[in-house]
């Protein structure tokens, strides 16, 4: 339909896709981008160490939805749709190949996530989208058959707007969409590291355990992998996708908790007992500090050693049965508090938004107002760490973009 005009309400990634996307399918459709600062695709430029997390080698899409803590059922649905596959083609044709590393995460060949921001620009700027900077939208209001978007500066008047400003960590912030009646789920953070303040484990900041079984006390929360020691506390996969899962109930503890850890997670207390007597009956004129029989970091070692009080120049022969037992417990079941959480660099991610209930996953379309769409983190979707929240994003934007032609 000729003369209609799309507003995107944000420049990152899913307003990008959507923007470029409808562009390209409909030329004769006006495309305008709102970005509410003086940066576009901030997270994108920064994700992944500089790199871009464009998405994460998992095809299968029941395995890809269980990477979705809140959403799973939605991003079923939406990712029939387009999947990380498609994702993968579309950069691809638009000469930027993507790799696969070894934990499954896709980056640009390049390295380098300027190659995914000049693709997406050079998109923008080939099909005529119109780039609005520093226009935070203060009020969106339906006329008859139109929208009204009013920003700090300008009124803008569209058929269609999509809505993608990404997560607020506020309630408050998401006040300029309370008049479309939407639910909004309050948003808590997602993606974050735990804070131990004053613990001695900090002086090992560096040291990664791999792998290591974290499981959160009074919850059902437990996640096994690559830990991280931090000059603040605990970081790294293991703990991140625990942030994710636990990310309502940890908000509800106000991000007090106790942590146990298995830095052995291939043993449990008794059977970890036995294998330390039979050690220590083959391999008993070794030093302690000399032989660490379970592949664990060095410093790591000498620091459970010191915690049990032996003697690190001692024999595995001569370990008194208090500092064995303690070696045992520390090891296996190491108790630690969190008093507070940091946010996890660039992968910020917030939990909440708006309602699942009241959007249409084959379109992104609000079911209370046509012509009304939604896509990337505004929604009340958020994934794990490992390009997941970036292939939403695409997903996404890419529906609404469809969508809305198609109309």
């Amino acid at each position: 339909m000729d003369n209609r005009t799309l507003v995107v309400i944000g420049g990152g990634a899913a307003g990008f896709f959507c923007a470029v996307n409808a562009a390209a399918l409909d030329p004769a459709l006006t495309v305008v981008l709102l970005e509410k600062s003086s940066k576009l695709l901030s997270k994108v430029r920064i994700s992944g160490g500089g790199r871009c997390n464009v998405t994460h080698a998992c095809f299968e899409i029941p395995a890809l939805s269980k990477k979705y803590p809140r959403g799973e059922k939605f991003v079923k649905k939406t990712f029939g749709y387009f999947n990380p596959s498609d994702t993968i083609q579309w950069f691809e044709n638009r000469g930027v190949p993507l790799k696969v590393e070894e934990d499954g995460r896709m980056f640009p060949v390049s390295n380098d996530s300027a190659s995914i921001i000049t693709c997406l620009l050079t998109e923008a700027a080939k099909y005529g989208v119109q780039i609005r900077m520093n226009q935070e939208v203060q009020e969106l209001e339906q006329l008859e058959g139109s929208w009204r978007i009013k920003t700090t500066t300008n009124e803008f008047f569209a058929d269609a707007v999509c809505v993608a400003s990404g997560g607020y960590p506020k309630s408050s912030q998401f006040d300029w969409l309370k008049s479309t009646k939407h639910v909004i789920q309050d948003p808590v953070p997602s993606l974050f590291t735990f804070n131990l303040p004053g613990h001695s484990i900090r002086d090992l900041m560096g040291v990664v355990v791999d792998p290591a079984q974290v499981k959160i006390n009074g919850t059902k929360l437990m996640e096994k992998g690559p830990v991280l020691i931090t000059h603040w506390g605990l970081s790294g996969p293991a703990i991140l996708r625990l942030s994710a899962w636990g990310a309502r109930q940890l908000a509800e503890k106000n991000w007090q908790f106790r942590v146990v850890i298995n830095w052995v997670p291939d043993y449990h207390e008794q059977r970890l007992l036995e294998f330390i007597r039979l050690f220590r009956n083959e391999k008993g004129a070794l030093k302690l500090i000399n032989r660490n029989p379970f592949g664990l970091p060095q410093r790591f070692w000498e620091y459970l050693l010191n915690e049990t009080g032996a003697d690190p120049e001692a024999k595995w022969g001569e370990l008194p049965a208090r500092e064995q037992n303690k070696l045992v417990k520390l090891l296996c079941a190491m108790e630690l508090e969190v008093h507070g959480k940091t946010t996890f660099k660039e992968e910020f991610v917030t939990a909440g938004g708006i309602s699942l209930a009241d959007v249409n996953p084959a379109t992104m379309e609000s079911r209370l107002h046509p012509g009304l769409y939604f896509a990337g983190e505004v929604l009340d979707v958020d994934g794990i760490t490992g390009g997941f929240n970036f292939q939403h994003a695409w997903t996404s934007g890419w529906l609404a973009a469809n969508s809305i032609v198609k109309k």
